[in-house]
């Protein structure tokens, strides 16, 4: 009787690769980053470009992920939001130290509906709610002191209300026209192998790259 495959299992089985869909792989090693990680499984970097072409890239939480592609929210008035508005593609990776594993991902952006952005801005804590709303991102502080008092005033001015959510405060989804996984290996002769895709509604290829 023949075993079933993981998945993994199957990514780098070089002649059993042919229907595999990228998005139920990245849930499996989700799945079991999730047990091994200690602090934010949902991590990773988020590239983007400047007017100049210069690239800038952060840390960032993964707070939603579908068919479509892979959402995070932020203040679009921040440097990466207003990269990623001016210049809507990005390029993110995940490392997941601990597996020894890393997903790497890219392709266009678009703004998540607002329905999608009420949606998780009200599952938030309240206290991360004033903060999204008081905080000028990523332009100069004077002090810390000016941050706390403006959040001071804020949720003075909310009282017990509730907090709605700011214009300027949404998500940005990267729809993968990309996806490529790796796993170390020993003496440096890692797995790796990449999905590409013309467009986020076209089908997928794939091909095993040298480490």
């Amino acid at each position: 009787m023949t075993m079933l495959q993981t998945l993994t299992e199957r990514l780098f089985d070089d002649g059993n690769r042919s229907d595999l869909d990228p998005f139920a792989v990245f849930e499996e090693w989700f799945a079991l980053a999730q047990e091994a990680e200690t602090n934010d499984p949902n991590a990773m970097a988020i590239a983007s470009a400047d007017e100049t072409g210069m690239p800038d890239v952060r840390m960032v939480l993964l707070n939603a992920r579908d068919k479509r592609g892979f959402c995070f929210f932020t203040n679009f008035e921040s440097d990466k939001g207003r990269q990623l508005l001016a210049n809507p593609q990005a390029a993110a990776v995940f490392h997941w130290k601990s597996l020894r594993r890393q997903v790497r991902l890219r392709g266009p952006v678009e703004v998540v509906s607002t329905t999608e952005s009420d949606t998780y801005f009200a599952s938030r804590h309240r206290g991360s709610q004033i903060a999204s709303s008081a905080s000028l991102q990523s332009r100069p502080l004077e002090n810390r002191e000016t941050l706390i008092a403006r959040v001071e005033a804020l949720t003075a001015e909310i009282g017990t209300a509730d907090v709605v959510r700011p214009a300027h405060w949404a998500g940005f989804r990267i729809l993968p026209t990309m996806m490529e996984f790796w796993k170390d290996g020993e003496y440096r002769l890692h797995d790796r192998v990449r999905f590409t895709r013309e467009t986020p509604d076209a089908g997928w290829h794939n091909a095993r790259l040298y480490p």
